[in-house]
């Protein structure tokens, strides 16, 4: 599917409207990386200045097919992801010492993780796998993801048609500064993670004790 990176987002849209929009961000939320924000917002500053689509059904596909593709990728990661990192995870410096924090700290924080991993770059393509790898329960996810799935099409949806052509002009400096809140949030989290490691290495040990099983 590499190949839709390189067609313009917006003869993709003009070419297939609808079921564009919602292929590319289901193939995105279930952990495949596609340009779902952009066509989301794309479409949406589209309809705005064309009138050629429908703005609420442009949210409502978004909407479905992000919560979609989450469930298909927190279930593939669910059933397939741990067998694989038990096995190979060591490769990777994810021992089994730091699988176990992850499915602590996905217990403990796991709705967070799943609904703002949606308006992240970083974790949009891999916050339902993630989630599914680490055994977050299903009612719990669903509902998260749900409110994430509608709350970001909605926001950004309706935030790019109401701006118009003007979204053109600031989704450059927006993104700027939402990737450097991303990187230094991943910086900041990572230096905390490294100091309080085995704290919360002996947490996670208490709160699931024994060996992880496939």
């Amino acid at each position: 599917m590499s190949f839709l990176h390189e067609l313009p987002v917006t003869e993709l849209i003009a070419s297939y409207g609808y079921l564009a929009i919602f292929f590319v961000i289901m193939l995105e939320s279930a952990g495949i990386p596609m340009p779902g924000e952009t066509i989301l917002i794309s479409s949406a500053v589209y309809a705005g200045s064309t009138g050629n689509l429908n703005i609420v059904l442009i949210v409502s596909a978004a909407a479905a097919a992000a919560i979609i593709g989450d469930n298909l990728g927190y279930w593939v990661g669910r059933r397939w992801g741990m067998p694989l990192l038990l096995k190979h995870g060591h490769m990777i410096a994810l021992d089994h010492g730091r699988l176990k924090l992850g499915q602590y700290l996905f217990r403990e924080h796991g709705g967070a993780i799943v609904f703002f991993g949606r308006f992240t770059a970083m974790l949009r393509a891999y916050a339902a796998v993630l989630a599914g790898v680490n055994k977050l329960d299903a009612r719990r996810f669903m509902i998260w993801n749900g409110l994430g799935g509608v709350a970001w099409a909605s926001i950004m949806g309706f935030g790019a048609y109401f701006c118009g052509r003007s979204i053109e002009h600031i989704v450059g400096p927006v993104g700027l500064a939402l990737l450097a809140f991303v990187i230094f949030g991943g910086l900041a989290l990572w230096l905390f993670m490294k100091r309080h490691e085995q704290r919360l290495l002996v947490k996670a040990e208490a709160a699931i004790p024994g060996p992880l099983t496939a």
